[in-house]
């Protein structure tokens, strides 16, 4: 416990003085702020005529309510969020290789499993950060304009499949740590990123969705009923091993890769 009450202390300066922080913030508050744009366009057809693409994209929310509102914020969370955190991942442990610090850090008297978890500790409260500025700025949203069919039922389904689409889609994202060791930066976890994303995609395109890990969380937002977009057990047992394999793969790299 000590170890990693002395390797979080500098993993939180590092993170105060960086801007991406703040950065990343902005970006998730944007992202509700489109999406009440959207719905606002959806409900005024003479805008959406004269917006032309625009209002053509806000049919995507299916209906004008906070159902298809609620909707669209939970594949967003799934897609966008996962980018999101991914980058987050990619910056806290590949930021040692673009700013020449793994030596310093590596000198420090602490197990090197300390500062791996340290990291993952600092992503996690970054993440949670995120999660909740996506959630208040989208209600916030949604309740300046107006849009009917909010219920205290739903507001607490709503709640629940957002807080645990957040926390699948936190989990995928260990093995995007180990690709930013192995690759020495952040151009691999990244593209590691955009082909899981892709892969995702098709997986849920063929029907194998509730197996691949990085199509979970979309399939979990799926509403219920949907054709091909139930989870098992199996599923969740496939996106945790995944988790445990990225932990397990990241902490192995930092204590027998050759840093020097």
């Amino acid at each position: 416990m000590k170890n990693i009450k002395a390797t979080l202390l500098p993993e939180f300066v590092k993170l105060r003085r960086s801007g991406i922080f703040w950065i990343t913030i902005i970006i998730f508050i944007i992202i509700p702020l489109m999406m009440g744009l959207m719905m606002f366009v959806a409900k005024n057809p003479a805008i959406a005529a004269k917006l032309g693409l625009v209002g053509t994209k806000s049919s995507l929310f299916g209906r004008n309510d906070w159902p298809g509102f609620m909707g669209l914020l939970l594949q967003s969370l799934a897609s966008i969020g996962y980018i999101g955190f991914g980058f987050v991942t990619s910056w806290v442990f590949g930021r040692e290789f673009s700013d020449r610090t793994l030596k310093d850090i590596l000198a420090l008297p602490v197990t090197r499993s300390s500062i791996v978890i340290s990291k993952f500790i600092v992503i996690v409260i970054w993440c949670i950060l995120l999660i909740l500025v996506l959630f208040s700025t989208g209600l916030l949203m949604g309740w300046l304009l107006d849009i009917p069919g909010l219920s205290v039922q739903l507001f607490l389904r709503f709640s629940e499949k957002y807080f645990i689409t957040s926390f699948l889609t936190i989990l995928i994202c260990t093995p995007v740590a180990f690709f930013a060791c192995y690759g020495r930066g952040i151009i691999a976890p990244i593209g590691f990123l955009i082909i899981s994303l892709v892969m995702a995609q098709f997986a849920g395109l063929i029907g194998l969705g509730p197996y691949f890990p990085w199509a979970i969380p979309g399939v979990y937002t799926a509403p219920a009923g949907t054709e091909g977009m139930q989870l098992f057990l199996s599923s969740y047992v496939i996106l945790a091993l995944t988790c445990i394999l990225g932990f397990a793969g990241t902490i192995a790299w930092w204590r027998y890769a050759d840093h020097y």
